[in-house]
């Protein structure tokens, strides 16, 4: 197994532990909505983060298969990765 491989594993279980995490977050909100309005304040910013870091596990998982594998593809899935990581840097930093 190549370096690459294994950094592209531990990025693939992150961000598929973040996704669920949120996705649990969210689903927690959407069960306490009824008892205190400030919940609903947050589910949309809820539904970007677990849309967006849903598709980067989509992105993250076909560049650890396609690194396994070494599939003539897998050059842009790991681009996919990239453009998908630094979208959510430039949507998380500060201003």
């Amino acid at each position: 197994m190549q370096p690459l491989t294994i950094i592209l594993g531990i990025v693939f279980g992150s961000v598929v532990s973040v996704a669920f995490s949120l996705a649990i977050v969210l689903l927690v909100f959407g069960l306490r909505n009824a008892e205190d309005s400030r919940y609903l304040l947050e589910i949309p910013e809820l539904w970007r983060a677990v849309a967006m870091f849903s598709l980067t596990a989509v992105a993250a998982g076909l560049a650890f298969l396609g690194s396994l594998r070494v599939a003539p593809w897998r050059w842009w899935s790991m681009a996919a990765l990239s453009v998908a990581l630094t979208g959510i840097g430039f949507y998380y930093w500060p201003n």
